[in-house]
């Protein structure tokens, strides 16, 4: 039976690989959901921005006595 080394390091190698392969699958899946949740996170923080600075630009046009929109006209 000069195989069965053979098949066991073969085993062996294929357990192996496969908790190696379901750890990296853990370990993308976290990452991707970090992601998911910076890309969230930033959207919102930009989406802020946006409005605050078209509300300051609307406080400056009204201050300065400009139309409220540029497709305003009285």
């Amino acid at each position: 039976m000069p195989y069965l080394p053979t098949v066991v390091l073969l085993a062996a190698g294929l357990l192996l690989l496969v908790m190696l392969l379901v750890r990296t699958f853990r370990v993308l899946r976290r990452l991707r959901h970090t992601v998911s949740m910076v890309n969230t996170v930033t959207q919102d923080r930009t989406g802020l921005l946006r409005a605050r600075s078209a509300a300051l630009r609307l406080a400056v046009a009204q201050r300065r006595g400009a139309p409220r929109t540029q497709y305003h006209r009285d």
